[in-house]
């Protein structure tokens, strides 16, 4: 069977970069374009890139002598692609506008931008647990007057190292979360050749990430009514965001309190039997395993665990009764995996296997 041709938006950046490694030799899809700012465009791929190539993984050599197109050239990509990821840095109402630019050119978006995380009718989705949510699709593509063309989302990386291990507790009624993330560098989009402030340091704020990680889960566990998406009213939840010297991988401190308050062996048995849609369908990108619990005291830790089943996995660790909140524990994720790029592929293969790129 033909792959689907895909281009990708902003292919020059970090996160751009590991769409590109993730998708080398994807069975599903092929990138036939790669597109990034009128500054890049014309050169090769290894030319605008440069000596900002950023990922341990070396350039795949089939993108290196592929000539990279305006970003704004949306006609010329139409030519290429059948749909495009898009992980472009410019402001925000800038990324708005070019995604529905090309939503409305028929060329459907999966974007690891904020932009449209908040537009009603934009599914921002973490596939195993609110695939339904992209139904409202069928409303979004009403108001733009397309047969083909939408976008959809993926939410905030750090909200990945928690909100997959309280989504099975949620039966439990919990009423409120405390969540303290301790965010890599590579979250910036910088490693530390670029960022040497960083090393021996913590940076106690992340600007705008302390609301994403507060309100995004909220969206994630809403509902689909009237073609818009509406938010969860509960439970509450107050975060710190803490920029700390690792290269990869979101931890998260969790303290929960809930209405029903449920045993530790509830709460392990949830988590071990947790799974979605992507594990159902079984997609390339899905981890057998959503959600990993350890038992030894020192795990997860982001050097050992973050690359579980290919990054696209999220571990837990330290669940114990507290003396404030019923339960606490600690959760990481990959944030430029399971976050970002591999995150958004997954949402792709979601799409394709349902058939909304047909």
């Amino acid at each position: 069977m033909a792959k689907m041709k895909v281009g990708v938006v902003g292919a020059t950046g970090m996160v751009g970069q590991r769409f590109l490694t993730i998708l080398e030799n994807h069975p599903y899809f092929e990138v036939t374009a790669l597109a990034a700012s009128a500054r890049s465009a014309g050169k090769t791929y290894a030319e605008a890139v440069g000596d900002r190539w950023k990922l341990k993984n070396p350039m795949p050599e089939k993108y290196r002598d592929m000539v990279v197109i305006d970003a704004n050239d949306i006609d010329k990509m139409a030519e290429l692609v059948s749909f495009v990821f898009c992980a472009v840095d410019m402001k925000k109402d800038e990324i708005k506008a070019l995604e529905e630019a090309y939503a409305r050119h028929e060329i459907p978006v999966v974007s690891n931008n904020s932009a449209n995380r908040w537009t009603p009718d934009v599914p921002m989705v973490i596939p195993e647990i609110n695939d339904a949510h992209l139904e409202v699709i069928a409303a979004q593509r009403k108001r733009l007057g397309t047969k083909r063309g939408f976008i959809a989302v993926k939410p905030n990386c750090s909200i990945q190292s928690y909100v997959p291990a309280l989504t099975p507790l949620l039966k439990y009624k919990p009423t409120e979360i405390v969540a303290t993330t301790y965010q890599a560098i590579s979250g910036a989009g910088k490693t530390f050749k670029e960022w040497p402030e960083m090393i021996d340091n913590v940076i106690p704020y992340i600007g705008g990430e302390e609301e994403k990680s507060e309100q995004e889960p909220l969206r994630v566990w809403g509902h689909v009514e009237n073609g818009e998406i509406v938010k969860a009213d509960a439970p509450k939840i107050t975060t710190q965001c803490i920029r700390v010297p690792v290269t990869d991988g979101h931890t998260a401190a969790v303290f929960v309190k809930f209405e029903n308050k449920p045993t530790k062996e509830e709460i392990l048995k949830a988590w071990a039997e947790f799974s979605g849609k992507p594990q159902q369908l079984g997609l390339p990108s899905a981890p057998a395993q959503f959600v990993t619990y350890f038992e030894e005291d020192n795990r997860p830790q982001a050097a050992l665990d973050r690359d579980i089943y290919g990054g696209m996995g999220v571990t837990v660790g330290r669940l114990r009764e507290d003396i404030i909140y019923d339960y606490k524990f600690v959760g990481l994720s990959h944030n430029t995996l399971r976050g970002a790029a591999g995150g958004a592929v997954l949402i792709a293969e979601l799409l394709y296997k349902e058939g909304y790129f047909d």
